[in-house]
């Protein structure tokens, strides 16, 4: 075991990309909440029409596919819904349950023969392999997207899929792009390609990897909204400030988190739970060789999630609840730490982790609303998401993206779920197989 550190955090660093400048600590955000006063004005039928009339004009086509990577397809349907974008999400396959990367299962909005006749002002096509490639052999989906570009509306793509779907249907000719790393030299066959985490170039917008997944999102909202509402939506997602060479967490009284096998990892979801935040953790500690179970606390496997995103859990808690964990690890969401809160059997398992000096952890309101609450906070140093920083009775290190306090782990929103899942990644499998991750996420 190592040397207790009782005061002063130790800060772990992890070089990942090059030529970037040294990551710094992200003051607090708050929630933008809208002022209600007793007094409100009438508005006019005619005005409330028209402001309705204009969020509905904002439609998104978001495909997927057996394959798909899932980060890249939940972060743009999950943020620009936060902006007011009517997403619909559309399978290619003949079934609206799709099973994308790392054994993540997703249900569809509406097949794409659906989708047809409706006139999209955005698609967005995610990437990953197979999924990416699917995309390009559906020709469906290649009808659409020729016609969107036709009548000079927006399409994206990333990862994979700039090189191996819009590059071969001949729609980034002329057009600086960017792709995944390994693809490249692909699609500088069909493009200008350029090494940027995200570019655009007239209606067209790309980026690299589940890593820029967000960024990608966010220009999205931009192009459709404006930098103002894209500023708006991505304070509440505590993005990382800037791409550095080197991403931190602070870590205090460094323990061992050793396993004799693979670690074995429950990740709790129910109605409400933050989709983005549920699905990095699950498919990075996937990707770094961990068996993560998925339990619903729904009395389905199907749950909503915070924006509407329907996932598919692995079990239920009932039967999730008949082993034991190497970590117990909870995603944030309001209505999903609510919950997680009010759930005798999770604290119950919580509680006995704790007591077996076993890892746990928890991110953005899980934190406060579920460990403070039922005192599984005490005696540690914890973060949160920043609105609720203030429920936690010890706040001295709440302002770190991510905190490891011994075998307890936490962290603050969406845009720190990625840091927060390769943190524990590093304690279960070392700091040069984390660093050979966080390369592959293009983090």
């Amino acid at each position: 075991m190592a040397a207790l550190v009782p005061r002063t955090p130790q800060i772990r660093s992890f070089s990942t990309l090059p030529k970037t400048r040294k990551f710094s600590r992200v003051a607090s955000f708050s929630i933008m909440a809208s002022a209600t006063t007793k007094k409100t004005r009438k508005f006019s039928r005619v005005a409330s029409f028209s402001v309705m009339a204009s969020a509905a004009t904002k439609k998104v086509l978001v495909p997927i596919a057996n394959g798909t990577e899932p980060i890249e397809a939940i972060a743009p349907i999950d943020i620009l819904r936060r902006a007011g974008a009517e997403v619909t999400v559309a399978s290619i396959e003949n079934q609206l349950q799709i099973e994308v990367m790392y054994g993540i299962k997703m249900v569809a909005d509406a097949l794409i023969s659906d989708c047809t006749n409706t006139e999209f002002d955005l698609i967005a096509l995610p990437g990953g392999l197979p999924g990416a490639a699917n995309l390009g052999n559906c020709k469906i989906l290649e009808s659409i997207v020729k016609k969107q570009a036709e009548n000079g509306k927006f399409y994206a793509a990333i990862c994979a899929a700039p090189a191996v779907a819009l590059g071969s249907w001949g729609l980034l000719k002329g057009l600086k792009a960017t792709c995944y790393p390994s693809f490249m030299e692909e699609l500088s066959s069909h493009a200008i390609a350029i090494e940027s985490r995200v570019q655009k170039d007239a209606k067209v917008v790309t980026s690299r990897g589940p890593g820029t997944s967000i960024e990608f999102a966010v220009a999205l909202v931009e192009e459709l909204y404006g930098k103002e509402k894209a500023n708006e939506v991505s304070v509440p997602l505590v993005m990382r400030p800037n791409h550095s060479e080197e991403f931190v967490f602070a870590e205090l009284n460094s323990v061992n988190w050793t396993v004799t096998s693979k670690p074995l990892i429950l990740v709790p979801i129910a109605n409400g739970s933050e989709e983005m935040e549920a699905t990095i953790i699950i498919d990075v500690l996937r990707r770094a060789n961990a068996q993560v179970v998925v339990a619903s606390l729904e009395d389905t496997l199907e749950i909503v999630a915070s924006r509407k995103v329907k996932l598919v859990a692995d079990v239920l808690l009932d039967e999730a609840a008949k082993q034991s964990y190497d970590l117990i690890v909870l995603p944030g969401g309001l209505g999903g730490a609510e919950a997680f809160a009010k759930s005798a059997k999770l604290i119950d398992m919580l509680k006995k982790q704790r007591e077996s000096s076993k890892p746990y952890g928890a991110m953005c309101a899980s934190p406060a609303l579920v460990l403070e609450h039922h005192g599984l906070l005490k005696g540690k140093k914890a973060t949160a998401f920043p609105a609720l920083c203030n429920k936690l009775s010890d706040p001295s290190e709440a302002e770190n993206r991510v905190v490891v306090d011994g075998n307890l782990v936490t962290s603050r929103g969406p845009g720190t779920t990625m840091e927060f899942a390769l943190a524990i990644a590093d304690k279960f499998i070392g700091r040069k197989e984390t660093l050979e991750l966080a390369k592959a996420l293009v983090f």
